[in-house]
This record gives structure tokens, sequence and C-alpha cells, in this order.
């Protein structure tokens, strides 16, 4: 069982039926419907690839080929940063957050390991509406990444400033600049007024955690036990799964 909507995993399989069409594949052991089940069963209770092998009845390394083969036809359709601001202009603000993918990996492993959650992981970038609604994910950095560099290298900032979109974020980002705007640090030694624009600040920044709530709702993020190298191309897939829930 998995819970995620009926005409999802059809809308995945027709994506599958898509692709398989453009490489005229060949005949194979699952059809699209049971290839697109097996993937949400893996993305959304982070099932290893054994399990689903023996339940659907197909060997270890032909559930890696659907899982893999699915994740980069989903990936695909994720919007990048400049399409994501689309429609996005002058008098429009969005939120700013990132947050960290726990993986599996040795103390010895010190880029992945982020000081601020006290373990290994990836960092990732959100850009979200102001109801919390995910525009677009970046790609994930190892864990020491810190986040106001993080936004830098991905474009973030440089990419709001151009459009002149309000950008929101918590304290992390102090320093950036542009369009960003960020709590005053040490508010309590400062006049009443700025501790009321902190306040404001909580207020409309707090729905941004919704996105990586959503995100994380897909347990496959929350340890991933893949390479680092997979796990840019698995937070691209789950957001194009979550713009299709959104959208049915």
């Amino acid at each position: 069982m998995v819970d995620v909507p009926h005409e999802l995993v059809e809308h995945v399989s027709w994506l599958i039926y898509a692709r398989r069409c453009e490489r005229r594949s060949r005949w194979r052991k699952l059809g699209c419907f049971q290839q697109a089940l097996l993937v949400l069963v893996h993305l959304r209770k982070n099932e290893t690839l054994p399990a689903l092998a023996a339940g659907f009845g197909i060997s270890t390394a032909t559930a890696w080929r659907y899982v893999d083969e699915t994740i980069q036809v989903l990936a695909a359709w994720a919007p990048g940063l400049h399409e994501a601001l689309t429609g996005l202009g002058e008098g429009d603000f969005v939120i700013v957050d990132g947050t960290l993918i726990p993986i599996d990996r040795i103390k010895a492993d010190e880029p992945y390991y982020s000081q601020k959650h006290r373990k290994h992981g990836m960092n990732v970038q959100v850009i979200a509406r102001p109801d919390g609604t995910p525009l677009w994910f970046s790609r994930a950095t190892p864990g020491r990444t810190h986040d106001l560099t993080a936004a830098r290298a991905h474009g973030i900032v440089q990419a709001c400033l151009t459009r002149h979109v309000l950008v929101l974020a918590d304290r992390a980002y102090q320093g950036a600049g542009a369009t960003v705007r960020t709590p005053y640090y040490r508010h309590r030694e400062h006049p009443e007024h700025y501790q009321q624009f902190n306040r404001d600040h909580a207020r409309l920044r707090a729905p941004g955690e919704r996105a990586f709530a959503q995100l994380k709702t897909w347990r496959i993020l929350r340890r991933a036990r893949c390479s680092t190298r997979r796990i840019s191309t698995i937070v691209q897939a789950v957001h194009m799964l979550l713009t299709c829930s959104y959208s049915g």
C-alpha cells in the first residue's frame, strides 16, 4: 500500500510510456503502471531495492533500472530557476530557506557534516510562494555548505534581484544584500519597531517551512541511502510529483 492518489500513478505511468515510445523499447517484465507504482513505493516509503524486487517479482538489478529510469524522467520535467520565477516581478515576494537531507556517512566525511544540524547530509535550498508552495529546489551540495554560500552559488540572490522580487529569509542569509530581507540581529538591543519587524518577518516567512515538510513526506529524503550524486535528481523528481499533486 502507498498513500498517493491513483491519478498520480497514472500520470507517472504515461510519462514512462512516452519514454518507452521515444526509445522504441522492447517488451518489459512490468507494464508502465506497475513500474510507476514500484518507483512511487520506493520514493514514498524508502523501501530497499531487494524488498521492491521481491514484491514485484523481478530481479534487484531490474528494479534498480526501473527506479533510475523513472527518476530521470521525472527530474527532466522539474523547472529551472528562471523558469520557476516566471510571472514574478516587482511587488511580489518569495521565501528562501535551506534544509539538510540526512545521509549515511562516516565521521571522516567532513565535507558532508553539518555543524548546525550535528549530522551528515546534503544542503538543499528552496524558493517558495508566500503560502509555502515550492517553486524551485536547488541541486544538493555537501552539508557543510552555509545557506548564504549555497544561495549565491545557485544564483538565487542575483535572479531575484534581476526580477526585483523581494526575498524573505532567516538569519543565515544576513549579508546577502540585494532584495533579501532578514531579521534584525540582537533586536532586543534595538527599539521596539525593530522587534515588531522581526515578529512580522517571522509570521510571513513561517509558511516556507511547509515546502520542506511536503518534500520530506517522501521518506527517501528523510535518510538517503543512495550516492550523494543522485540526491539532486531525486529532489527534482519529488518536486515534479508535488507539482502534479497540486495541479490534480
